[in-house]
């Protein structure tokens, strides 16, 4: 077992399970915080169907972020789109034998790891350019999305510059399923996207990276509207209604 792999194997494991914590502590904390008024964005549904409905579009296609703007809509739903494809493609390192749907998404990943950076190139040209964003932009912001454009930059390059040896590598990553440890190259460029990886996983759940889930927590977003039909009671208050 050489120290680089032991290395690596520590580092991945204390990342996943920062992030597989934080996750959940972050997920508790939205479920349990009280939400009083019933405050949905009109025109809102006014059935649990039509809820469903509403979440299912904004999640798929950013509803309410293309109204609001549809250059930052397109930045955003271009790099979210396509990290979903890098992601898939992704999978590929944990499986033996690798799933049809994943032999089939390798060609679009491929692609879609250039269309992620373009995506995060506009997100970030969003911030420097508009006054408005610039303004209310925290170091942070940018340090974001830095971090995600060196992951996606230095992906790149392991595919089309500077090759990876990818069956040791797979090999590796499985090995860490198991428990075990196995030798992984010595390459710089992929030391370094690994590591900015393990950097984003455990990051990811104190940033404003993680708002995936506070999307199905707003109350904005899921309530329905239907105050005439139904008394709307948070659950403290429910309690003292009694």
């Amino acid at each position: 077992m050489s120290p680089l792999a032991l290395t690596f194997a520590l580092l991945f494991y204390a990342a996943t399970a920062i992030l597989v914590v934080g996750l959940a502590l972050k997920i508790r904390s939205d479920a349990r915080t009280p939400a009083p008024l019933l405050i949905p964005t009109t025109p809102a549904p006014t059935t649990v169907a039509g809820v469903g409905l509403r979440l299912a579009r904004e999640v798929v296609f950013f509803e309410s972020l293309f109204k609001a703007s549809k250059w930052t809509w397109l930045f955003g739903w271009l790099f979210h789109a396509s990290l979903l494809l890098v992601l898939l493609r992704h999978l590929r390192y944990f499986q033996d034998p690798v799933w049809s749907p994943i032999v089939f998404v390798q060609f679009f990943g491929t692609w879609a790891g250039l269309t992620m950076v373009a995506g995060l190139l506009g997100l970030w040209a969003r911030r420097v350019w508009v006054d408005r964003v610039r303004y209310i932009s925290t170091p942070s912001d940018h340090l974001h999305l830095a971090l995600l454009v060196a992951i996606g930059a230095s992906g790149l390059l392991m595919r089309f510059v500077a090759h990876t040896d990818i069956v040791a590598l797979k090999v590796f990553m499985r090995g860490l399923m198991a428990l075990e440890i196995h030798p992984l190259p010595a390459d710089p460029l992929l030391l370094l996207h690994l590591s900015l990886v393990a950097l984003l996983m455990i990051v990811f759940p104190i940033s404003k990276l993680l708002h995936a889930p506070g999307l199905f927590f707003s109350p904005t977003r899921y309530q329905v509207d239907n105050p005439r039909e139904a008394r709307h009671l948070a659950r403290w208050a429910a309690a003292l209604d009694r």
